[in-house]
């Protein structure tokens, strides 16, 4: 099985350091996720965003998390059930090739791994089928600039690049902004020419 490049154990105090620098419910609000929502989570990992989109979006809300590394997806599930969570459903498998849903999503996330995709292009038109028609699509990302937290510079994305790549899946950009000292935002909506 392929490895996702991310797939070390995340230990709790390693998720209590990450929090210093990136509040996942701030940035959540911030997106505008709410109650009774649909959340897709596009290489969730170990539920570092996704478990607090679960408790934002409330029984009434789902949130599906995609990820092709199967063990962090049984972390994740644990964590989920130890919370009382029953809104969490996830999918093993790459990125490329799981569509969910035709525009159920309200919002459709990428936290700090657009640049791991082997086709990132085809993961964003993904997004852009699986969003609603006012669903968002978000791509959080590492600044491309020497940091001392994340994956070498040269495979980070810039703003621009990560822009020019959701303009080519079909998706329009509303925003782009800082995200605390190491991340930018970038939301995006389906370019309703490309239906």
């Amino acid at each position: 099985m392929v490895q996702h490049p991310h797939s070390k154990r995340h230990l709790p105090e390693d998720e209590a350091a990450r929090r210093r620098w990136q509040n996942p419910e701030s940035i959540l609000e911030g997106i505008g996720l709410a109650p009774g929502g649909t959340f897709i989570d596009v290489g969730c990992g170990e539920g570092f965003f996704a478990l607090p989109a679960a408790r934002r979006v409330g029984p009434h809300g789902r949130v599906c998390g995609i990820d092709i590394d199967t063990e962090a997806l049984d972390l994740l599930q644990e964590k989920a059930f130890r919370e009382g969570l029953d809104n969490v459903v996830l999918h093993p498998g790459m990125a490329e090739e799981i569509v969910l849903c035709s525009g159920c999503a309200d919002v459709v996330f990428f936290g700090i791994d657009l640049h791991d995709f082997v086709d990132p292009v085809r993961v964003l038109e993904n997004a852009r089928e699986m969003a609603a028609p006012e669903g968002l699509i978000v791509d959080l990302d590492w600044k491309k600039e020497p940091l001392p937290l994340g994956p070498p510079t040269a495979k980070k994305f810039s703003p621009e690049h990560a822009a020019a790549l959701m303009a080519k899946a079909g998706l329009t950009v509303r925003t782009v902004a800082d995200s605390g000292p190491y991340h930018y935002i970038i939301t995006a909506v389906p370019d309703k020419k490309k239906g």
